[in-house]
């Protein structure tokens, strides 16, 4: 823990507070934001899924799966 200690002047309660916070701030390190990860461009994305087969497998080739 540093300590600030004033050596002229006459500095009021709310301007120790102010340079104290200001100081806090600066030296807290900013959070990082995980990056969401984009399904667009991942070429897994693109690839369907097996066809079925056996009995009725033409009728549910058709449809959405």
């Amino acid at each position: 823990m540093t300590h600030l200690k004033i050596i002229r002047g006459d500095a009021t309660p709310e301007e120790i507070t102010a340079l104290v916070v200001a100081l806090a701030s600066r030296a807290v390190p900013e959070a990082k934001v995980p990056q969401k990860q984009e399904n667009w461009r991942n070429p897994a994305h693109r690839m369907r899924k097996p066809l079925p087969t056996g009995q009725g497998a033409w009728r549910s080739s058709g449809l959405p799966g």
